[in-house]
This record gives structure tokens, C-alpha cells and sequence, in this order.
């Protein structure tokens, strides 16, 4: 039925109906679900695109992550309350918002969304920003949290100049440790502004890091692939010291640990690390921002792994 036999209102979200790459992509014009016990509409004013959409969407987690047809994308959001459903007391219409979905639907005009998985967005905080913490923050979080990172410590984090990367290199900072950030030559400069040590990856990799600590690396972090893990074992780096967000068979043949957003998603991470960047202590980098129609072309810029920061949807 049409929204003028609902009575409810039109709005536009990303869906596919198959798995394939972008040309599977569009944006349909949708009712807005009516919010039901527990649950608020959100009028969205960002969302960020990451890699791991990207695999469901072509079909790489199947197995782990099934769609269901026609599925919509996104799980970062970041808003304002429109409308609340039936048990909800803590939010109300007109309040700023930025939280998560699991039901990967935040690449929308709206979204209906348990409140339960919704934040106050703090004032000092932009909305690009609000709208692409969510998979970064608490994937950069739990890693960190894995490693059991503190001050003294010397810690290797592959693709450190990525939006992961980039949060998990500012959070080890604030723990005290030395971030060796491992990433292409021309982000030297980048991790250098993040506090980190940079070292250039391919030929020659695990003996710039060990030059770059003498005293021996005491923690990995792996953004990128199953070679880093192995570098790490190289390394000497204890398994349980170890943390990979994409190696799950490496991870699982050497001992190392796996833990990623799921581990660390609650809104009381979610509110630390906004209090962080509220407070100007975490930086979230956009590297820009697209309207929702162009969601093929940010996700096109993202594919091409070179962007410092994030991007973000502007419905």
C-alpha cells in the first residue's frame, strides 16, 4: 500500500534486491514504518558508509550476515527524534540523536530504531561526525580494550591511517601507549598529526618496526589482512596480544583475538567515546560527504581504500 493509504508519511532508503555489486544499488521511495513499543523514528541528518557493507552487499558474509530481500544498508546513524512509539520516556520528538541499527537500514531519509540503541548527540559534536562513530568508535574501542593497551606500551596498528585506523591510533594515545601506525608512505604526515610513529608497509616491513622499537612491539592491532597477524607472531607479540578485525582464520590458527564493534557496542561506549570527541580529545576525519542519491559514488570513493576519515551520507 501507498503512504496515502497508510496515512503514513513517504521517504526515501538505499535498498538491493540481490546480492552484486554497485549497479544493484538504488533508492526506492518507501512508507515510514509507524514506530511500535520501545521504538522512535529518526529524521536522519547523516550516516557513514564502511567496507563491511560492502561485503554483505556483494554476498561475502552470506553465511554470517544474510540479507533479506530487499534489503536496505547502513548501520551508523545520527538524526533527530520525529516521532516516538508507545513506552518510550526518554526521548521525545525534536531531540538530537546518533546511535546504531541492526536492522542495516540508517541509509534512509528515516529510520525507525529501538530506542535502547540511541545516544543523546552531544551539542559540540557535528553531524557528520555523530552519524560515523558508531562502527569506527566501537570497533577501534574493543580492539584496544582486546589488547589490553595502557601506558608504556608499544602498540603496531596495520591500515592505521583508515577510519578505523585513525580512532584506534587517537584511543591508544589517550591510554599512553606508542603508536607505531602502520600505512603508505604519503600518510606519513597523517599518523605524525595522530601522535603516532609512522612505518611504511611492504618489503622490509618487520624490520623498520623492530628499528622503531628497539625494546620489542608489546601489542598488534590488524585492520587490514592475515599477513599482520603473522607479522605480529614474527614479532614476538604475545597471541593473546593480539587483535584482528578481518583475520578470523589466522587469528584462529595463531591464538590471537577477534573481538570488533559487536564486542564493544552499548550505548555507554557509544556515549564515552561522543563525550571524547565533544570534548575535542577524539577526532572523527570526514573525508566527505555525499546526498543519499549518490550513495554508488561514496561507495565507489570508499573502494578505492585511500580516504583519510570517513564518508558520509547527508540525506
Amino acid at each position: 500500500m501507498s503512504g496515502a493509504q497508510t496515512g503514513r508519511r513517504r521517504s526515501r532508503a538505499v535498498r538491493f534486491d540481490a546480492y552484486g555489486d554497485l549497479d544493484v544499488l538504488y533508492v526506492a521511495e518507501v512508507d515510514v514504518p509507524a514506530p511500535a513499543e520501545g521504538e522512535v523514528v529518526v529524521r536522519m541528518r547523516a550516516a557513514s558508509v564502511n567496507p563491511g557493507e560492502i561485503a554483505i552487499r556483494s554476498g561475502a558474509l552470506a553465511d554470517v550476515f544474510p540479507a533479506t530481500f530487499p534489503s536496505g544498508e547502513g548501520s551508523d546513524l545520527a538524526g533527530v527524534v520525529s516521532e516516538v512509539g508507545p513506552g518510550v520516556t526518554e526521548f521525545a520528538a525534536g531531540d538530537e540523536v546518533l546511535g546504531w541499527s541492526d536492522r542495516r537500514a540508517s541509509h534512509a531519509d528515516d529510520i525507525v530504531v529501538p530506542a535502547a540503541q540511541l545516544i543523546r548527540k552531544p551539542r559540540e559534536m557535528s553531524w557528520e561526525a555523530a552519524g560515523a562513530l558508531y562502527v569506527v568508535g566501537c570497533t577501534a574501542y574493543a580492539a584496544v580494550r582486546a589488547v589490553g593497551a595502557g601506558a608504556g606500551d608499544t602498540v603496531a596498528v596495520s591500515a592505521a591511517a583508515g577510519g578505523v585506523g585513525t580512532v584506534t591510533t587517537q584511543l591508544l594515545r589517550l591510554k599512553g601507549a606508542t603508536v607505531l601506525g602502520i600505512g603508505s608512505a604519503a600518510s606519513g604526515d597523517y599518523l605524525g598529526s595522530l601522535g603516532a610513529t609512522p612505518v611504511t608497509y611492504g618489503d622490509g616491513l618487520e624490520d623498520r618496526l623492530r628499528a622503531a622499537a628497539p625494546d620489542g612491539v608489546d601489542a598488534f592491532i590488524d585492520l587490514f589482512g592475515p599477513e599482520y597477524v603473522e607479522l605480529a607472531v614474527a614479532l614476538g607479540v604475545p597471541p593473546e596480544r593480539i587483535d584482528t578485525i578481518i583475520s578470523r582464520d589466522a587469528a584462529q590458527k595463531y591464538g590471537a583475538k577477534t573481538e570488533g564493534s559487536i564486542d564493544a557496542t552499548s550505548t555507554e561506549v557509544l556515549a564515552e567515546l561522543a563525550g571524547l570527541v565533544a570534548s575535542g580529545r577524539l577526532t572523527i576525519p570526514i573525508a566527505a560527504t555525499y546526498p543519499l542519491e549518490r550513495v554508488k559514488d561514496a561507495y565507489e570513493d570508499l573502494a578505492r581504500r585511500h580516504t583519510r576519515g570517513k564518508i558520509v551520507l547527508v540525506p
